[in-house]
């Protein structure tokens, strides 16, 4: 690369880096602990919800892709382990 083409590229990345400065938005900074904690708990809330949301997801998928036999075969197989299970608890 030559060096007219660096500068610009340096540039742009160094406006992009501190425009996303946190700082430069106090709006956005909670002033106290508790406002903190606060914004965590959602922050935590949303991506667990997201995460629920790509298990279901990915659950659905997993079960339209096997066939009739075979989920017949696993709901079988998962009665018969639960029924051992409670016998050898016994």
């Amino acid at each position: 690369m030559k060096f007219k083409t660096i500068i610009p590229i340096f540039l742009l990345l160094f406006i992009l880096i501190l425009s996303s400065c946190g700082s430069k938005r106090p709006d956005k900074n909670p002033d106290s602990v508790a406002e903190a904690e606060k914004q965590m708990a959602k922050k935590a809330k949303k991506s667990n919800r997201e995460a629920k949301k790509a298990k279901k997801k990915a659950y659905k998928i997993y079960w339209n892709a096997q066939s009739k036999e075979a989920r017949k075969s696993i709901k079988k197989n998962k009665r018969r382990n639960k029924r051992i299970a409670r016998h050898k608890r016994k």
